[in-house]
């Protein structure tokens, strides 16, 4: 194993374990958020950290199928935390 290998494998081993740490505190944020405000960061931020995963995944595993769920995921939490965002602000999320 060359030099590089192994400086990949660890340089992966720790971001997974540094992202996995991050979607711990944003969980525990969005759990004891004082308002509702800090929920809706919370939960964006869980899912750019789930993004992080997978993208993470797909790096460790050498494929790239990983990259394009990780775009539609990224489009689908960044749609739904607008939508939450309007619901919470005003009351409805279609005028």
């Amino acid at each position: 194993m060359s030099f590089a290998n192994a400086f990949m494998d660890w340089a992966l081993i720790i971001a997974f374990g540094v992202v996995a740490l991050s979607q711990i505190m944003s969980m525990i944020r969005l759990v004891i958020g004082p308002d509702t405000g800090d929920r809706i960061l919370a939960l964006d931020t869980m899912v750019i950290n789930a993004i992080g995963l997978i993208i993470l995944l797909g790096v460790a595993q050498g494929t790239r199928i990983y990259f394009e769920a990780s775009m539609i995921i990224a489009m689908l939490g960044f749609v739904s935390t607008v939508a939450y965002a309007r619901f919470v602000l005003r009351g409805d999320i279609i005028e």
